[in-house]
């Protein structure tokens, strides 16, 4: 299981959907499950419009901005090509542009000549970068080589060694930080409650929205929506983040792995927000997905104390990265940190050409695995259906298909870890 919408695609032959006490099938990977959903709302006259509207507009992107991951799984492509063939791009960046600068001016914020360093570690070295109203903006990098670090420049809460950050006057800024402490302080306030605190309605996409309606629309039917806190789970106080910073109407953003403990129904829900959020938006993620559905470009930190820009996106991102590789000497090492450093600061080397290809043999093995473990989930599922009636025997084979789970969570946290290094 998992939310990694990217790693569906790349390593799934089949995907089910539990929602409602049910549980849908769908050949192929998340791709064909979008699909999938989008032609069934179609024909059903139960589904919500709003859901309908929602599903094309994601296959919409699908099918524009990633055709080669569509071609694999088995759908037809006429039928998506069909469903798509008056959907409008997803964002009007022109008008998002206007009204970014009539909000922000100008300008918004400019890292002039910023040297940032944690004892002998430089993260970021004589880096000048000027940010704009409007500008959407994935960063990528190596682990340790200073995302968060960044993203904590931005929002005012870490000064630069050296050099300066320049805010525009209008400027507010909204930081969703990766842990969850900060609602320790409402636990006991409902997440309608704690969301009209902020403020009892917000106008997105053009739109003004009641708390309400806008709790809902990001994943909180109305019995979850008078929850309180304390009884939130992790994917559900992540998305009460979310709703607290968008109900603030900042105009600048900043997100550090926004999609951690959500489910792919809440995550299409937070890029339709998005794509009518006229601001400046900034977002630290491993979701490739995310990186290209809502940001425009990227950027990258290579632990070389340097941020540089990415014209061809995540695609020149993982080709750096490789070359980086493949350039290392056999011998080569990777110096360990003397001391640690606050946040992900502690800048780390490239891997060695040995390391790479120590890589691609685990993800290998990793995706033989994967599939070895979907034939027996098949397997498993079959049984259960046909011993429906023997309570034990059910029983026994639920247990199969937890152990099955848990390793396959295991196998896919270590598949992106090797597949971080493979490049």
């Amino acid at each position: 299981m998992t939310h990694d919408r990217w790693f569906l695609d790349a390593v799934c032959t089949r995907t089910w959907e539990v929602h409602d006490g049910g549980v849908d099938q769908y050949d192929g990977g998340y791709a064909a499950y979008v699909l999938a959903r989008a032609e069934r709302a179609r024909t059903a006259a139960t589904t919500e419009e709003k859901r309908q509207n929602l599903l094309r507009k994601e296959l919409a992107w699908l099918r524009r901005g990633a055709p080669a991951r569509t071609s694999k799984p088995r759908f037809r492509i006429d039928a998506a090509n069909a469903l798509i063939a008056d959907e409008p791009p997803p964002r009007d960046r022109m008008e998002l542009a206007r009204m970014a600068t009539a909000r922000l001016g100008k300008d918004v914020l400019d890292v002039e000549d910023v040297t940032l360093a944690f004892g002998d570690k430089v993260l970021l070295d004589d880096v000048t970068w000027r940010l704009g109203p409007g500008d959407r903006i994935g960063v990528v990098g190596v682990n340790g080589a200073g995302k968060t670090t960044l993203l904590r420049l931005l929002a005012g809460r870490l000064a630069p060694t050296s050099g300066r950050v320049k805010r525009g006057k209008t400027v507010a800024v909204a930081e969703l930080r990766q842990d969850v402490e900060d609602l320790d302080d409402l636990a006991d306030l409902r997440v309608v409650e704690v969301v009209e605190r902020e403020k009892r309605s917000v106008v997105v996409g053009g739109k003004e929205l009641t708390a309400s309606q806008l709790v809902e629309r990001l994943g909180f039917p109305r019995d979850r929506a008078r929850t309180p806190v304390r009884d939130l789970s992790g994917g559900e106080r992540r998305r009460l983040q979310l709703l607290r910073l968008l109900v603030g109407e900042p105009n600048v953003l900043l997100l550090d792995e926004p999609t951690n403990d959500l489910d792919t129904d809440t995550l299409a829900a937070l890029e339709d927000l998005l794509d009518g959020w006229p601001g400046t938006l900034v977002v630290v993620s491993h979701d490739r997905y995310l990186l290209e559905r809502v940001c425009d470009r990227q950027v990258a930190l290579l632990g070389d104390a340097k941020l540089r820009d990415l014209p061809g996106g995540v695609e020149q991102y993982l080709e750096l990265r490789h070359a980086a590789g493949e350039a290392q000497p056999p011998a080569a090492t990777s110096p360990a940190a003397d001391s640690p450093v606050p946040g992900d600061a502690v800048a780390a080397a490239g891997p060695t050409q040995a390391e790479v290809r120590a890589a691609r043999k685990e993800i290998a093995r990793i995706e033989r695995r994967l599939s070895r473990i979907a034939d027996l989930e098949k397997d498993l599922h079959a049984k259960m259906a046909a011993q429906a009636t023997d309570h034990q025997a059910v029983l026994a084979l639920d247990a199969e298909l937890r152990t099955l789970a848990a390793e396959k969570g295991e196998l896919e946290a270590a598949w992106l870890e090797a597949a971080e290094t493979a490049g």
